[in-house]
């Protein structure tokens, strides 16, 4: 959790990059955006909740909502930053409250609000609202404003990644007391949803078990197919710890005994080879699309190139997905301090699938490994 130091540094470098583009006030929405700036996020529902930044004095932020949510909020990063709490009560216009609270802040600073930008998470219900309330509002995505802040990871931010890091890794290593011939793929991933909890995670976000066939389907969720001896098996795992921060990692298994598909055993080792060929492409200065190209060249050279149908990997922090992208067209240019997975995989119909995924961190002169557990032919 950000402390207040952190939530004003923060309030201060989105006000400065919103004046840059011209806009006035930037409103942040709970979810990830608001989490990263004030350290705490709660659902609005039905109901207007959202911090406001004056981008001529961000000091002044001021966080509208429901005053039966007041009280979650005491003892905030936000209300220890001073940030100004404005409630409203069911019955009243919400959207006249925001305006009222918006132009008194624009008087005493001797600021007009002629545009406002919403973060991405802000339903289009209060965004169509606020409109109506005063059209003449021109009304702008702050969506890259936010994404440019989260996207470089602070040092804290790096720990909190490595930290659920190794509990992802530590699942890892135990999948062999659950993953065994005659298990459903639904009660092979009840037992992995609860040690993720077990091992420091605050809740399992998702767990993919993939066999046999399954495998082939990227985003296949488990089901009652019975696992067989033999059977690839994807293990595609992750969640947040209590700080908010995501672990995704994936593994490929082979499950003892049986006759596996004789192409597994290659397949496994070029994604094996492709993963690390992203991993050690990664620098400062290197593009995005480039680590993807790291990866593809691998696997096309091989002939398998139009089986990987995914891209190489997705940024992570406070959302599982987010920017930067690892993906063909992305040429934005990699910092320290990004952090991404890098997941090539090999996707065979009604065969079987192998995936590999780790989180780095861009360092000074390469990548940061926030997984350890191993990535070779695992058999269990």
């Amino acid at each position: 959790m950000p402390t207040a130091a952190t939530t004003t540094d923060r309030l201060r470098r989105l006000a400065d990059a919103a004046r840059d583009a011209g806009i006035d006030v930037v409103l942040v929405a709970p979810g990830p955006d608001l989490a990263y700036l004030v350290g705490h996020s709660v659902p609005s529902h039905e109901r207007l909740t959202l911090l406001a930044v004056p981008v001529s004095a961000p000091h002044e932020a001021v966080m509208i909502l429901p005053a039966l949510e007041r009280g979650g909020w005491e003892g905030s990063p936000a209300e220890v930053a001073g940030v100004r709490f404005v409630t409203w009560l069911d019955g009243e216009d919400p959207y006249a409250v925001l305006l009222s609270a918006l132009d008194a802040g624009a008087t005493a600073a001797g600021a007009a609000i002629g545009t406002v930008a919403v973060d991405d998470h802000l339903p289009y219900l209060h965004a169509f609202r606020l409109q109506q309330a005063r059209p003449e509002l021109r009304m702008r995505p702050a969506g890259e404003l936010m994404s440019e802040l989260r996207m470089r990871k602070q040092p804290a931010e790096v720990d909190e990644l490595a930290s659920v890091g190794a509990a992802i890794d530590r699942v890892h290593r135990r999948i062999g007391e659950w993953l065994r011939a005659g298990r459903t793929e639904n009660e092979v991933a009840a037992d992995i949803a609860a040690a993720l909890v077990e091992e420091g995670h605050r809740t399992a976000d998702f767990v993919i078990v993939a066999s046999g066939p399954n495998g082939a389907s990227p985003h296949h969720e488990a089901a009652d197919r019975v696992i067989r001896a033999g059977d690839p098996v994807v293990v595609d795992i992750g969640g947040p710890n209590p700080a908010g921060y995501n672990s995704d990692s994936t593994r490929t298994y082979l499950v003892a005994g049986g006759e596996p598909d004789p192409e597994f055993a290659r397949v496994h080792e070029l994604v094996r080879t492709a993963q690390r060929a992203a991993v050690d492409a990664v620098r400062p200065g290197a593009t995005a699309e480039s680590i993807d190209r790291a990866a593809r060249e691998v696997i096309e050279q091989a002939g398998y190139g139009e089986y990987f149908i995914t891209r190489t990997g997705h940024g992570i922090g406070l959302e599982v997905h987010e920017h930067p992208y690892i993906v063909a067209g992305n040429t934005r240019q990699l910092e320290p301090g990004m952090a991404f997975s890098i997941e090539p995989g090999i996707y065979l119909p009604g065969r079987f699938g192998v995936r590999i995924e780790d989180i780095v961190v861009v360092g000074d002169d390469g990548a940061r490994l926030m997984n350890t557990s191993p990535i070779g032919l695992l058999v269990v």
